[in-house]
């Protein structure tokens, strides 16, 4: 009687090499980066996926901040002039026309004028939030119309500018666009534009404070 041979494959035969523990493939698992759809771009999804490296930082895609208002206290905010020490912040050639008439280095004319428009501009600026707290357009016109005799004065240009579009905006006339505006679109333009203005003016005073320091020059604090 013959002997029929096993197929079965000897222990022996048999490979060594154990499965993979399920913690260590779990492991790799966790160690693959993820996935991570595109946000949308223009309004359109964008179906592509890309791979996110866990151990590398994100970068950020967001634009840049704007300038953020320089808060003051209880009043309208002053917004940074983004080109200060432009040469559009003092018109040298009036200033120089003024600091002429010093008789000598002190440059006491000059600088009692320039003392005497820090002070009646951040007057003149009070004034202005209190008639816009009051709604009061005609007072908006009339303190835009002397600020911006006496900016002129001394070449404070972009005061200057500011003050003359703030005259017309009390009238209730956009003389750029050449059209008459209502109440609410006037104050809805004088609000920003005061708060442009008061950092022009920030601007300017910081290049006239700078100008005379430089000649030995300093300003003399007021005290509350």
């Amino acid at each position: 009687m013959s002997v029929r041979a096993s197929s079965a494959v000897p222990p022996s035969t048999r490979s060594s090499r154990a499965p993979e523990p399920a913690a260590a493939a779990t492991r790799h698992r966790s160690l693959s980066p993820p996935l991570e759809k595109e946000r949308p771009v223009n309004g359109k999804l964008v179906d592509d996926v890309k791979r996110v490296d866990p151990l590398r930082p994100v970068s950020s895609s967001k634009p840049p901040l704007s300038p953020l208002p320089v808060k003051e206290p209880d009043g309208i905010p002053a917004v940074v002039d983004e080109e200060e020490g432009s040469p559009e912040t003092i018109d040298e050639e009036t200033f120089n026309q003024i600091v002429e008439l010093d008789e000598d280095d002190t440059h006491d004319f000059s600088h009692g004028m320039v003392t005497a428009y820090f002070t009646q501009a951040r007057n003149t600026f009070d004034e202005m939030e209190q008639a816009y707290k009051d709604k009061n357009l005609d007072k908006l016109s009339s303190l835009g119309h002397f600020l911006k005799g006496s900016s002129a004065a001394l070449g404070v240009t972009k005061v200057q500018a500011s003050c003359e579009r703030m005259q017309h905006y009390g009238k209730r006339w956009d003389e750029e666009a050449g059209v008459a505006l209502t109440d609410d679109v006037a104050f809805e333009k004088i609000e920003p534009l005061l708060m442009k203005v008061k950092g022009e003016y920030g601007s300017a005073e910081k290049w006239l404070k700078n100008w005379y320091s430089e000649r030995g020059i300093e300003e003399e604090t007021e005290e509350d």
